[in-house]
């Protein structure tokens, strides 16, 4: 199957027009009438994952974050980005990325899933589909009401990570909750709108925290990967689904980090 063929299927589900126009997302790298037998899928395009697709000798690596995200004057060996895509197209790989049209399309339904939120709502709108409202995120409702800590407690262990950041402690029993995937400093805002009463997300830094938490949002830090890993194996699945005569490899990808 060609690539090009693959990228029409999975755009018919998550349309590069979804994406944010900030973002950069599709076939980034490669010949698009590449044959394709083996793919492998991860979260990022680090040096050990470009290892995999090449050790594992994929024509096709499909990432949620994109490796190419500015502009690029030179393709060399002098920059990370440059090894890498000079590595990838060396050995005959396409490179593909979806980015925020996956978080549309698909981050938000998995992370209120694995949170159990009902009764949700988009948290920050993009967009319609048949004039129903499309974006970034969900605020919902906890099927009961839980203290602070023990909703802390609940997000590390659905998520599956060891430990997450907390502003604003001592929130009365939890309600409504919003979630949003990745890098959340900006749906603060909109988590305040909804009225949410915690928002978990990642990336959120020091001063957004503090000032949140005063606003009467208080914040859970799940981690940007902590929060997003969960595409690795949901789109390894959906693959497998819509690519049968297809090899479809999951990337062993830890997170870029250690809490000692």
């Amino acid at each position: 199957m060609k690539c090009k063929e693959i990228a029409e299927l999975i755009e018919k589900e998550y349309p590069k027009s979804c994406a944010e126009d900030w973002d950069n997302v599709g076939l980034l790298a490669g010949d698009e009438n590449t044959e394709v037998e083996d793919i492998m899928v991860s979260l990022d395009a680090t040096d050990e994952v470009v290892e995999q697709a090449v050790s594992n000798k994929v024509q096709l690596l499909i990432t949620h974050h994109p490796l190419i995200f500015g502009s690029i004057k030179q393709i060399n060996n002098s920059s990370v980005v440059g090894r890498r895509l000079l590595k990838l197209i060396g050995n005959g790989i396409a490179y593909y990325a979806m980015h925020t049209n996956f978080d549309i399309r698909g981050m938000a339904q998995l992370n209120e899933e694995q949170i159990g939120l009902i009764n949700t709502q988009v948290l920050y709108e993009t967009g319609e589909e048949n004039g129903i409202p499309e974006g970034i995120g969900r605020v919902g409702e906890l099927p009961n009401a839980v203290d602070y800590l023990t909703l802390a407690e609940h997000v590390k262990k659905s998520l599956g990570i060891d430990s997450v950041r907390c502003y604003g402690c001592g929130a009365p029993y939890i309600k409504r909750v919003a979630i949003s995937g990745g890098s959340g400093k900006s749906v603060v805002s909109s988590a305040l709108k909804a009225k949410a009463q915690v928002l978990i997300t990642g990336d959120i830094d020091y001063h957004t925290g503090i000032d949140a938490a005063a606003d009467g949002l208080y914040i859970i830090d799940a981690g940007h990967f902590g929060t997003e890993y969960v595409f690795m194996e949901y789109m390894t699945q959906k693959l497998k689904k819509l690519l049968p005569e297809c090899n479809i490899i999951k990337a062993e990808q830890k997170p870029p980090f250690v809490v000692v």
